[in-house]
Order: C-alpha cells, then structure tokens, then sequence
C-alpha cells in the first residue's frame, strides 16, 4: 500500500493543527536494530513505541528514545498498574489500527475511544525533535515534541511524562 493511501489522513491533520513534520521514505523496519539504518540520514532521537496492556486490560503506549531500557516487569509499579504485558497483534490492530513494527504515538490518531493512556519519556519530550513511524514502518517523521504534545493533547488521551532513566524499584 502506498504511503500516502494510509498517511494522508494523518498528515491532513497535523496540518489542520499547523504541525509541520519531515518525512523520509525508507526501506520497511521492524525492530529497533534494523532502524538504526536509517538514523545517520535522520536527525533527532529516534524512539521506540511499546504498545502494552496490565492485568486489568487497560492500554498504555510507552513512548521513549530507543535505547531506552525499559524493564517490562517492572514498569507496572511506576505506572500505578498491575503487571504489564505486550499488547496482540490482534489488539493494536483493533485499538490503534496498526500493525506490528509500525506502533507509533501518531496511530493514536485511531483511538477514538480514548482507551490508551500514553507514557512519554521526560527526556525525549525534553528534545527538540523526535522520530517516530507515521503508521508505517516505511518511513520516518520528525516533529518538533511540543507539536506531538499538542498533537496528543487535542487528541484528548491521557497523557503521563515519566523520567524513564530513573531507578525502577526491583520487581
């Protein structure tokens, strides 16, 4: 599928919010190993997007630089959740209508019910510019982090920046 076919409604809205963004087009990546091909051509921190769900069934979206360590057994404590586990294919298909590889802050876009609560990263968010997939994994967008903060903040989701680098309590 064509990027424009599945970006173009994204993109219409980021300009009726006076976003501006830069697109590159890239070969598809999957992992955050395989991205980092493409961050020499890209300025900015490149992230990486966990899509995650707790023991209750509710859905966080962790958003953070990708070499961010994130111990997946532990973050439930910070967050104030029950144990956290990867969100099915199935289920960000559903809720965000991405795929797998392709998670991104922009899909939640598609969340019109409201059911993800996103967690950014305080120093990410303290850059200037980050990357993120625009709902696909074949191509990256930079935008300005006050421009996702008030692309999220029109959204309406809950959102919670969280200093990710400090010391997690042990498990």
């Amino acid at each position: 599928m064509p990027l424009s076919d599945v970006t173009a409604p994204l993109f219409a809205h980021l300009d009726r919010l006076g976003i501006e963004t830069t697109t590159v087009e890239h070969h598809p990546v999957f992992t955050v190993e395989e991205a980092k091909a493409t961050y020499d051509a890209i300025s900015g921190v490149h992230c990486k997007n966990l899509f995650m769900k707790d023991a209750k069934g509710a859905l966080f979206l962790v958003v953070c630089p990708h070499d961010r360590e994130i111990v997946a057994n532990r973050l439930h404590k910070r967050l104030g959740c029950k144990r956290l586990s990867f969100g099915n294919a199935e289920l960000l298909r559903a809720v965000l209508g991405v795929e797998p590889g392709s998670v991104t802050p922009f899909a939640l876009i598609n969340d019109t019910e409201r059911r993800v609560t996103v967690i950014l990263d305080a120093h990410m968010m303290a850059s200037e510019v980050a990357n993120y997939h625009p709902l696909v994994n074949t191509a990256t967008t930079s935008i300005r982090t006050a421009d996702l903060r008030r692309f999220l903040d029109e959204l309406g989701h809950e959102i919670r920046e969280i200093d990710l680098t400090a010391p997690e309590e042990p498990a």
